[in-house]
């Protein structure tokens, strides 16, 4: 299990009393490893609903409300499935908590569904990653497997 935060290393600047902006989000999540394996289109089959990253369901905590996909998303608890294409993948917040894979996944239950588009990575990732980066007026979700990367932008404004 791993953790990323907006804005980033949020924890350690709070107790290096250094933050200089609020909470915003903060994503729990499994890290796959590659080992060798073909990712997309096999290990991650194309076109199925994926739980983003391994065991229980990528879960995504907002502190306030934003936008995604010019869609406002209310603050609170949320669970990142993706459609997954080699050119895109459909981005899905889904209010099922607690979830193990994609298993009970029920579509009634999303909150949004955004399209983005595949980049190659600069550097390959072996484990699963998330992270943000600011944007103007947001952030960026950025999750880098294999030579996947996808970033999914959420607005604060």
């Amino acid at each position: 299990m791993d953790m990323a935060y907006y804005p980033s290393n949020y924890p350690v600047l709070k107790i290096q009393d250094k933050v200089t902006e609020p909470l915003v989000a903060r994503v729990i999540y499994s890290r796959p490893q590659k080992n060798n394996r073909q990712v997309f289109g096999e290990l991650v089959e194309y076109n199925t609903v994926w739980r983003m990253g391994a065991n229980e369901a990528t879960e995504i905590e907002f502190y306030r409300d934003v936008k995604i996909g010019g869609k406002k998303i209310l603050k609170g608890k949320y669970t990142l499935y993706a459609l997954v294409t080699p050119r895109e993948w459909t981005m899905i917040l889904n209010k099922e908590l607690d979830t193990w894979g994609a298993f009970k996944y029920d579509q009634k239950k999303d909150v949004a569904r955004v399209a983005v588009p595949v980049k190659q990575s600069p550097e390959p990732a072996d484990a699963f990653t998330v992270f943000f980066d600011k944007i103007e007026n947001g952030m960026n979700l950025n999750i880098a497997w294999d030579t996947a990367l996808v970033s999914l932008p959420i607005m604060l404004k």
